[in-house]
This record gives C-alpha cells, structure tokens and sequence, in this order.
C-alpha cells in the first residue's frame, strides 16, 4: 500500500481531532460532532450499504467514492470514540499471528 494513503488518513484524523476542539461554523465534521456519536454510527451504516451497492451495481470509480466517504465516516467515529488508529492495527495484527 503506498504511504500516501497513510500520510493523507493521518492527516485527516488531525483534522477531524482540530474540528472537534475548534468546532467551526459551515464545517459538516462539525455538524456531525453535534449530531453525537449515535448518528454518526447510523451514518457509517447507510455508507457501509452504498458501498455494498456500488460493489455490486457501479464501476471502480463509484466504488472508490464511496469507499472514501465510509472511510470519512469510520474516522470520526474514531475520534468521537477517542480510538486512535494504532489501537486499530494493534488489533489487525493480534488477528494474524
């Protein structure tokens, strides 16, 4: 997997962690951390079935976007939940040895 991937989530969760302290106005990370973690847990399913969807009925392309925007939703999630993402692999690796 290339580094960029790493680089740009990592990048990310400091931005959604600066949203959460800052909470600025018009910024939908902001939204959903007013929305509470309940929500944003309904959000990460309704994105998890469109990614099924697009799986099953769109192009790489389609998949691709909606693979990120799950992938968006898991992370504030995470943060909303204080997991970092360490904990996340530490757990991948347990379940591979």
């Amino acid at each position: 997997m290339n580094m960029d991937f790493f680089q740009v989530t990592d990048n990310l969760v400091k931005l959604i962690r600066d949203r959460k302290t800052k909470k600025p106005a018009g910024s939908y990370t902001t939204s959903l951390f007013r929305q509470g973690s309940s929500q944003v847990a309904k959000k990460v399913g309704e994105e998890a079935i469109e990614v099924v969807i697009a799986a099953q009925k769109s192009g790489k392309k389609q998949l691709t976007y909606e693979l990120a925007d799950l992938w968006y939703h898991l992370l504030v999630l995470l943060v909303i939940k204080n997991i970092n993402l360490d904990s996340i692999a530490r757990e991948l690796r347990s379940r591979y040895k």
